[in-house]
């Protein structure tokens, strides 16, 4: 038996080294010279060979949605590759379907350039811009939250869909030596169309939301570029149930404010959960939307009160705080932003109480 352990390890450690000596290779050896990148069939660019295309796009001010930072985790940065990308990486297939890898669809953090490309993608990413940005402002919202504010300047304003989201660029600082790109949804008034203001949540090791509250502070400068998504209302009439917890907070502030400067007067009742008292934030802010929208209700939750903790409001899931809210949502229209757990769960509810999954849409964080 000892022998058979013993054979199991030398084999892995032979395939652990030739796995390092193939990446060494990859990255110190392999040259693969300039390659050419043609885009939708009239734009051409030429880069250096053995990189991945995100970084490779990014360079050259073309920004393709990537929330997980180039990763492999969330599955955004899809382009068609319509010649020159070579076989499919099975880091790559839990992200396509069938129909996409049938189609050329690729990851492209995942893909690296080998020889010359001829990819497609939205006609409207080749419109998202980089925005040079100072932020002004950091505010404590929870214990594990805080909005950060970014005044622009250079372009000084921004054009977006309120639900949208823009990524933000980490450089590199002490125990991370590389700039990455994380996702935010906005939470800003639209209005103000030189300020963009995040929402964001320590995630404990995380590069980005490290580098946010512990070395970003007033006055430094920063990137952000965007917009990106199509989360946002309809223009229907239904009513509508939101659905949010922790940062998923963000862009339903925008959204409340959009609603506010046109009027919109639909019927929303607004379900925002957290696990104790103290993960739930902007109760003013809500309580003075409630005020200026005559058809909106804010519902906050708290999953499970820490002792000591003073809570009138609703207790248990979010999610039960809609079924105790409503018999039938035949008819309405849900928005949710959060965790993929926590918006699987809310769909799974609202279309057993009758509502359309048409009907159901949602910003599901990576």
């Amino acid at each position: 038996m000892g022998l058979v352990f013993l054979s199991i390890f030398i084999v892995s450690l032979l395939a652990a080294g030739l796995a390092l000596l193939l990446v060494i290779a990859e990255r110190f050896i392999a040259n693969y010279g300039s390659c050419e990148i043609e885009i939708n069939k009239d734009k051409k660019v030429t880069v250096q060979g053995g990189q991945p295309l995100l970084g490779a796009l990014v360079n050259e001010k073309i920004f393709i949605p990537s929330a997980c930072g180039g990763r492999g985790t969330c599955g955004y940065c899809k382009v068609k590759v319509t010649e020159g990308g070579g076989v499919i990486l099975p880091t790559e297939t839990p992200f396509l379907t069938k129909q996409e890898q049938d189609a050329g669809v690729r990851l492209s953090c995942q893909l690296k350039i080998r020889n010359d490309l001829k990819i497609e993608i939205p006609e409207e990413l080749l419109s998202v811009k980089e925005y040079q940005c100072v932020c002004t402002k950091i505010e404590d919202l929870t214990h594990d939250m805080k909005r950060f504010r970014f005044e622009l300047q250079d372009p000084p304003q921004i054009e977006y869909v309120p639900g949208q989201y823009v990524q933000l660029l980490c450089p590199p600082y002490k125990g991370s030596p590389e700039e990455v790109y994380r996702a935010y949804s906005i939470a800003s008034d639209p209005a103000q169309k030189n300020i963009i203001d995040l929402i964001i949540r320590l995630v404990p090791n995380g590069i980005c939301t490290t580098w946010c509250f512990e070395h970003l502070k007033e006055g430094d400068p920063v990137k952000i570029n965007g917009p990106y998504g199509d989360f946002g209302l309809t223009d229907s009439q239904a009513p509508m149930v939101f659905i949010a917890g922790g940062s998923g907070m963000a862009p339903f502030v925008s959204i409340l404010h959009y609603m506010e400067h046109t009027g919109n007067s639909r019927q929303v009742k607004y379900f925002y959960g957290g696990n104790q008292v103290r993960d739930l934030c902007l109760d003013e802010e809500m309580k003075r939307f409630e005020k200026a929208l005559t058809g909106f209700e804010y519902v906050p939750v708290a999953a499970d009160p820490a002792e000591g903790e003073q809570w009138d409001g609703q207790r248990g899931l979010v999610t039960e705080a809609v079924q105790k809210a409503y018999s039938d949502l035949s008819g309405h229209e849900g928005y949710l932003c959060g965790s993929p757990g926590m918006i699987d769960a809310a769909i799974k509810v609202l279309t057993s109480m009758g509502m359309n999954e048409g009907q159901i849409y949602y910003d599901k964080f990576a």
